[in-house]
């Protein structure tokens, strides 16, 4: 259950990539006459962090200590019953996601490119990556409100013994 879960939010990370991982890496600039470049290609910034991440708990950290937060047997119940429903409304998702992906593929390989075409399927292409991440917000909305405060408070704490404080909020939720 917690691969599954890991699982999820790894894949919905890359998911949210898809579309920028596509795009075809920048070519060089060509050699100048004495075959050194004129203009070397910068360094790809680092993405930006999670804003919210210090703030929701994904649900692999809240199932994997049960134990020591003192989950009531229904918050466990409540919590693998909305990963089930999340996990299964993401995989549903995330094929919806490659196949339009595809299609923008198919529409900007083309010598010349149809705008409105590639423009309307860019949206199909960000309207279920929206989604994508109304899932896993919701979701973690969910399971957070399931949580008493000293859970939670619990939770904060974990998260800071083990990514070394509060500037270190852990990975994103996608």
């Amino acid at each position: 259950m917690k691969l599954t879960i890991a699982l999820v939010f790894a894949t919905a990370f890359l998911i949210a990539t898809v579309v920028t991982g596509q795009q075809p890496p920048q070519q060089p600039h060509p050699p100048d006459a004495r075959g050194a470049d004129t203009i070397p290609n910068p360094p790809h910034p680092p993405p930006n962090p999670d804003p919210l991440a210090h703030l929701m708990f994904p649900p692999d950290m809240i199932l994997g200590h049960a134990r020591e937060l003192n989950l009531s047997d229904e918050q466990k119940a409540f919590m693998r019953a909305e990963v089930q429903k999340a996990t299964s409304a993401f995989q549903d998702l995330q094929w919806k996601l490659q196949d339009q992906a595809e299609l923008l593929h198919e529409t900007m390989k083309s010598t010349s490119v149809n705008e409105q075409q590639a423009l309307a399927q860019l949206d199909k292409v960000l309207d279920i990556e929206r989604e994508i991440k109304r899932l896993h917000i919701g979701l973690a909305v969910r399971l957070k409100n399931r949580l008493t405060p000293e859970q939670q408070e619990q939770l904060h704490k974990m998260r800071m013994d083990h990514h070394g404080g509060p500037d270190h909020p852990g990975p994103p939720i996608a």
